[in-house]
């Protein structure tokens, strides 16, 4: 009876440290494909005489409609990915997962025209240390993050009005809101450093329920999901915040 009841936690366990190391593992590879695609891009934006390139051009010119589509198509294939997840199979979310990741590698291209390498890999390790230590907390503290949430997404929701309000009286005036710019971006900071921590933490608790099932295959590709997202708006925010343009 002991033997048994030690043999299901053993396997509990094993499923718990196999869900936990396939979600961050995805969301490592989704960073890693990212990067590659955006490197690779940002190399073919332009011609060797400084022109831009028909893929340059795409993407820049007439302005930037073509940066923008991708951009809509990121947030539909996101909201695609999150709502039909128990629908759809493991093949189809991993595709869904892995063509997203490659275009915002693409729309992350322009970071390499506006900033300098060394401020593009301060940012990033900087980001790295803060995600590692922010995993770690969420992971490991008794308090109850989850009731956080709410609150967080609130807060979400009011800097994407925010940013938009900005992008609108930018178009406008012409002229950059640069104090509400500072503050935007110590709001996402903020917001995406307490997101960090909760989805860590609920990433945790789903694994303690895990199984083998195709169900929770799907579930940590979305959890992957959620923390490559906090991780890229982390960076990007600490990029602004701190980057030295060209």
């Amino acid at each position: 009876m002991e033997s048994a009841e030690t043999n299901a936690l053993s396997l509990t366990e094993s499923e718990k440290s196999i869900f936990i190391t396939r979600t961050y593992g995805w969301m490592a590879l989704a960073l890693f494909i990212s990067a590659v695609t955006a490197f690779f891009t940002a190399r073919n934006i332009f011609t060797e005489n400084g022109g831009a390139t028909a893929f340059g051009r795409f993407l820049f010119a007439n302005g930037m409609v073509g940066f923008f589509v991708l951009a809509i198509a990121e947030i539909v294939l996101v909201f695609w990915l999150t709502r039909s997840i128990r629908k759809i199979s493991v093949q189809a979310a991993t595709v869904a997962f892995v063509a997203y990741s490659v275009i915002n590698g693409i729309t992350l291209s322009s970071i390499f025209i506006a900033y300098k390498i060394s401020s593009i890999a301060s940012a990033f390790f900087g980001c790295s240390a803060m995600f590692l230590a922010l995993c770690f907390y969420g992971s490991t503290t008794k308090r109850n993050l989850l009731s956080m949430g709410k609150y967080l997404m609130m807060g979400l929701i009011g800097i994407l009005i925010a940013s938009l309000v900005q992008m609108v009286i930018g178009f406008f005036t012409k002229t950059p809101l640069t104090m509400l710019d500072l503050l935007i971006s110590v709001a996402t900071i903020i917001v995406f450093t307490g997101l960090t921590a909760y989805d860590a933490q609920k990433i945790l608790k789903t694994a303690e329920q895990a199984n083998g099932s195709d169900d929770y295959k799907k579930v940590a590709i979305i959890g992957a999901l959620e923390l490559y997202l906090d991780f890229i708006n982390l960076f990007l925010t600490l990029l602004r915040l701190f980057g030295k343009r060209r």
